[in-house]
């Protein structure tokens, strides 16, 4: 078992206003964001199943078309993925 400090994760910066720091384990990955007011993550789709919370819980299915914006910020964001992102290894 592994314990991780969030904030001690360096941040990647997928988007303007956008900072994710991810983790993973062996067939899964959790990802905690912080959006700016006004910031976002452009349309796009990917391979693997997502969950995004707090607050309420979006199920993302795999290869679903889908983006976000902070209409309210700003806001913090889980993200859960099955598989791991390759690109996030």
């Amino acid at each position: 078992m592994t314990f991780y400090t969030v904030e001690e994760i360096v941040p990647r910066h997928p988007a303007d206003g956008v900072a994710v720091r991810a983790l993973q384990g062996e067939r899964m990955s959790v990802a905690f964001f912080a959006i700016a007011h006004g910031s976002g993550v452009p349309e796009h789709a990917h391979p693997h199943e997502q969950i995004v919370a707090p607050g309420g819980a979006y199920h993302v299915p795999s290869g679903a078309i889908h983006s976000g914006r902070c209409l309210k910020g700003p806001a913090e964001v889980i993200e859960m993925f099955a598989p791991v992102p390759e690109d996030w290894r």
